[in-house]
């Protein structure tokens, strides 16, 4: 009886354990498949420098990077993708293909989602500057002027912007257990050259 209440105490103990370290790639999943996809994305960047056009950054990815985001000094360094879908949104900030390039007269509207790729926005204040290289090599200053926080139902952004603005687009709150929401944080920059 005694070696039999062992070995249930064993098999219990190995049923937690692989339980605890299920739930806990369970967590790392998504930080760890975002953080996968911009280095896979930085590689298509520099082919994209070299000249190849719509360098993918997998063989069967649908997008491609058209810009680079860098802010923070430095610290936050993001590959953007073509297109706004969730399967890009997935993998990387994606510049939405109804608004301005970067750096053309208009507003270049970039989403990313909040709980990888765009949380450094919670922390973003006016005044701080965004550099985005496009895919040919100009590199563009922004300067951040507003971050507010807009109801999708009610509100839209500007495209058509007399001079060239830059919209980074999040859902909002930034720590909300679920996904979705009408609520999205932006931060508006315009561009200083």
């Amino acid at each position: 009886m005694l070696a039999h209440s062992r070995k249930l105490s064993r098999v219990a103990v190995a049923c937690l354990l692989s339980l605890g370290f299920w739930q806990l790639g369970q967590g790392a999943y998504i930080p760890a498949k975002a953080w996968l996809a911009q280095e896979l994305m930085q590689r298509a960047w520099t082919r994209t420098g070299s000249g190849e056009v719509r360098a993918t950054p997998w063989p069967w990815a649908d997008t491609w990077p058209v810009a680079r985001l860098t802010a923070r000094s430095g610290d936050v360094d993001l590959i953007v993708l073509a297109g706004g879908s969730g399967r890009t949104l997935a993998f990387g900030p994606g510049h939405l293909s109804a608004s301005a390039m970067p750096g053309e007269t208009g507003n270049a509207v970039i989403a990313g989602h909040r709980d990888t790729h765009f949380r450094f926005l919670k922390d973003m204040q006016a005044g701080e500057l965004l550099k985005l290289e496009s895919s040919k090599g100009v590199q563009h200053l922004y300067k951040v002027i507003d971050a507010e926080i807009v109801d999708s139902r009610k509100g839209s952004l500007a495209l058509d912007t007399e001079s060239a603005m830059l919209s980074l687009v999040t859902c909002y709150p930034f720590d909300a257990r679920e996904t979705g929401g009408p609520l999205r944080y932006v931060v508006t920059a315009r561009m200083l050259y």
